[in-house]
């Protein structure tokens, strides 16, 4: 997945624990710009010094992979996480417009035509 906006905020990496870190990050989608967006994702391990060449204000594209995990806590109840994971971010290029968000349903796949089906065919097969 993509998506084009205004780097927002940096944050500094954290580290979770001995074996992994991460730094998150905010971007302003504004395909409604009187509705704006605040998304926060985020880099892990090695990918979290991609950042250092960015700075607030300017224009990115951030491909990224939407992340689910499930947790049960003491009490047995199921929680659920949702994590925007980047990792690949690069300056927008001028005047491009914004990637598209993909559609929720599919193309429908379109058939070829069919051959040799009309009535003046001397096949008396029903199929």
């Amino acid at each position: 997945m993509n998506i084009q906006g205004k780097l927002i905020e940096i944050y500094p990496v954290q580290n979770v624990s001995d074996r992994f870190r991460k730094r998150e990050f905010v971007i302003e989608y504004a395909d409604n710009p009187q509705y704006p967006q605040f998304i926060k994702f985020e880099f892990t391990q090695d990918a979290c010094e991609e950042l250092d060449k960015y700075q607030t204000g300017q224009d990115v594209n951030v491909e990224f992979n939407l992340r689910g995990r499930k947790w049960v806590n003491p009490q047995g109840q199921a929680v659920y996480f949702n994590t925007l994971q980047a990792w690949r971010l690069a300056p927008a290029t001028a005047g491009a417009p914004a990637p598209e968000a993909p559609s929720a349903v599919p193309p429908a796949p379109t058939m070829p035509p069919m051959v040799g089906n009309d009535s003046s065919s001397d096949d008396d097969l029903p199929f």
